[in-house]
């Protein structure tokens, strides 16, 4: 029975990890808290996974847990010392920009995403993932009608950000 339980968890997780980096991606700004994030993530996964009734698809149950332990996670490190990565530093010489202009413009909404509250960043995501609002609600445990409000405030507030 736990070896039936682990090959459903890892065939599921298989199919769907991308959903955890593109988390990942909007919670994190450095390559070792995106492997942090991914790996609590899957954890959390991995310890819910026999809880997974089917009532929703596993991407959504997936998108919930996700969004909830990156959530989580950043409320947490909110209280902690910020540091700075040394990647970042002002200081730091820039070699001539030689990305093409759709990359530079994804890197600037990434940068404007991660201004945004923890709840506005899984809302933009989920819009970012072409997700109906009946499964963004659902996902995120709001009414319909609450999340199609919450999304018009978080894509004002990105506006506001992309647009100085």
């Amino acid at each position: 029975m736990q070896k039936e339980l682990e090959n459903n968890f890892l065939a599921d997780f298989e199919n769907n990890q991308n959903i955890v980096h593109k988390v990942c991606r909007i919670y994190t700004t450095n390559p070792d808290a995106h492997n942090d994030l991914f790996q609590e993530i899957t954890i959390q996964l991995w310890k819910n996974y026999s809880k997974f009734r089917g009532d929703a698809k596993f991407s959504t149950w997936m998108y919930r847990v996700a969004l909830n332990t990156a959530i989580s996670l950043y409320r947490k490190s909110t209280r902690a010392v910020k540091t700075q990565d040394i990647s970042e530093v002002a200081f730091k010489i820039q070699a001539h920009d030689y990305d093409d202009t759709e990359e530079q413009q994804l890197k600037q909404l990434y940068k404007a995403i991660h201004k945004l509250n923890d709840i506005d960043k899984a809302l933009i995501f989920l819009y970012l993932e072409d997700k109906p609002y009946k499964e963004i609600s659902s996902t995120l445990g709001i009414s319909e009608v609450n999340a199609r409000v919450k999304m018009n405030r978080a894509k004002d507030k990105l506006k506001k950000i992309l647009t100085p």
